[in-house]
């Protein structure tokens, strides 16, 4: 496999695994101090493109699909998600990764269950499976099964995804719009990763050339956000990768604009549903 498979590598590992986990909200009530969340459980899928890439980077385009499903499973939220992308380079080789992600997350934010499967060219490059708890004020801890059997220690302030988007979602709009707190998604096997969150403005309406079954999903107000995800080593001082987003107040990604540095990938909704909540 040529160098430059090494940048695009990246691109399928933790930043879609937390952003597709921003998504992953139904119904909740917030934690203590925040408002009421009302969020639409539902399925989506994104067209994946190249934005930009500069010469350095040796990609010269790339395609693919996320889609998810999200349910309220009444003790906690569910997520089924695939990612699929295609790069080509400017040497005229081509590589498909492939990101299966599933996961479990308590309405309290105190346990969390994951599996993940990746592969390259149609090959197993990684598989991660395991679970964690969380303890406010004390932290915690994450178990992984595979790739091998591990605990990572969670310092305390750590977060799991769906309780991160909680606190997104309750201040958006205020001028409370910047914090960073450790997120644990189960994507990787360093455990939790420090990723700094800003909160913007709120969003124009829907474009109307966006078509979807369930369009009404689309009328909630949107906000930008924006997230910087830092390394799990310690020192350094640069995120490896930014994303920029549209979110709706209901927990629906209108858009999303990920840079990894050398190239940029936006991500473009093309289909979306609601999803029937059980009676719990």
């Amino acid at each position: 496999m040529s160098a430059p498979v090494a940048a695009p590598r990246s691109a399928h590992r933790r930043p879609v695994a937390l952003l597709l986990s921003l998504l992953m909200l139904g119904g909740a009530v917030a934690p203590a101090g925040a408002g009421t969340a009302n969020i639409a459980p539902h399925k989506a899928t994104y067209k994946l493109s190249l934005d930009h890439a500069r010469l350095q980077s040796g990609i010269s385009d790339v395609s693919g699909q996320m889609s998810f499903a999200f349910n309220d499973a009444c003790d906690g939220w569910t997520i089924n998600q695939r990612f699929q992308v295609k790069f080509a380079y400017s040497e005229g080789e081509e590589t498909e990764l492939v990101t299966n992600y599933a996961t479990w997350e308590a309405k309290d934010g105190s346990a969390y269950r994951f599996n993940v499967r990746k592969l390259v060219n149609g090959e197993v490059d990684e598989e991660l499976s395991g679970g964690a708890n969380l303890d406010k004020a004390k932290g915690g801890s994450a178990r992984y099964d595979k790739p091998e059997a591990k605990t990572v220690a969670l310092k305390p302030g750590t977060m799991f995804p769906s309780a991160h988007t909680l606190r997104v979602l309750a201040q958006v709009g205020t001028d409370d719009n910047l914090f960073s707190v450790p997120i644990f998604d189960g994507a990787e096997a360093e455990g939790a990763s420090d990723v700094n969150t800003i909160l913007g403005k709120l969003r124009p309406p829907a474009p109307a050339q966006i078509k979807v079954k369930d369009k009404e999903l689309l009328a909630a107000k949107a906000w930008q956000v924006s997230l910087a995800f830092f390394p799990t080593a310690p020192g350094e001082v640069l995120p490896e990768y930014e994303t920029s987003m549209e979110l709706l107040e209901n927990g629906v990604m209108r858009s999303m604009l990920v840079d990894y540095g050398d190239f940029r990938v936006r991500m473009e909704l093309e289909n979306l549903e609601k999803v029937s909540s059980p009676a719990c």
